[in-house]
């Protein structure tokens, strides 16, 4: 089984790039020319990658929202829990159609994120030669405790895949989807206005962990060199301070 992924470079170098051109048109708004729409549900819309750059892969994209300057941690909560129910509901399918080894579900937000578009989206992306959960471990979700309510636990991991905060919401009870919404929400919401003043990127990744389903919000900033080179993570000696802050802000 393949260890990595083959980014095509030629298909990569056609992508529109609003993050680092905010002249550039936005092709999510400009939705009467949208192609290979899957389903659509209110301003919500999901269609296969106009630029896939993955080979062996399935990419698709889920428009979150019509407003191009919109963003998750500000929804209501109503579009809010569409928009992550959305989302999940067509992973799962994607991972019980038993064509993929592995289904992954992210979102990028900012210009360190990875991505290359500011409109709000989420990716789902079938792998066909590669499983993701053989790179995960248990301890990577362990952490210090923000919240454990109503079957959702909601924490900062003490053993970081990447470093140096990663923030997780994990899912035993899959009734509860807007509980687990909203610490998404929290989270996103820290990240970009009470985190670092210069912090103004994030990503999403959802992850399949036995029964339960978790996701980990993680800021993002120029990588650290450690993990460049070497796949060091770093954690940071703040952590609990940052439990407490968001205590403090949010519950």
């Amino acid at each position: 089984m393949s260890k990595h992924l083959v980014f095509n470079s030629k298909i990569g170098s056609q992508k529109p790039n609003s993050l680092l051109n905010s002249d550039a048109d936005c092709p999510f708004c400009d939705r009467d020319n949208l192609t290979d729409l899957l389903e659509t549900e209110g301003s919500i819309i999901w269609l296969k990658n106009k630029y896939p750059t993955l080979e062996d892969t399935y990419q698709t994209v889920i428009i979150e929202t019509d407003e191009c300057h919109s963003e998750l941690s500000e929804y209501n909560k109503d579009h809010l829990y569409r928009v992550i129910s959305f989302g999940l509901k067509h992973w799962k399918n994607l991972i019980h159609s038993k064509r993929y080894e592995s289904v992954l579900l992210f979102k990028n937000h900012g210009p360190y994120s990875g991505g290359s578009l500011r409109h709000p989206h989420m990716q789902i992306v079938g792998l066909e030669k590669m499983n993701y959960l053989k790179s995960m471990s248990d301890e990577h979700f362990n952490g210090i405790q923000i919240e454990h309510k109503n079957g959702i636990e909601y924490n900062i991991s003490k053993y970081p895949r990447m470093g140096f905060f990663e923030f997780n919401v994990i899912m035993e009870n899959h009734d509860n989807i807007e509980s687990f919404a909203d610490n998404i929400q929290i989270s996103a919401h820290y990240i970009l206005n009470h985190f670092n003043k210069n912090c103004n990127s994030y990503n999403l990744f959802f992850y399949e962990l036995g029964e339960k389903i978790a996701v980990k919000i993680m800021p993002r900033f120029s990588t650290s060199p450690l993990f460049v080179g070497y796949s060091i993570p770093q954690v940071s000696n703040r952590i609990e301070d940052v439990v407490k802050k968001i205590k403090t802000i949010y519950f």
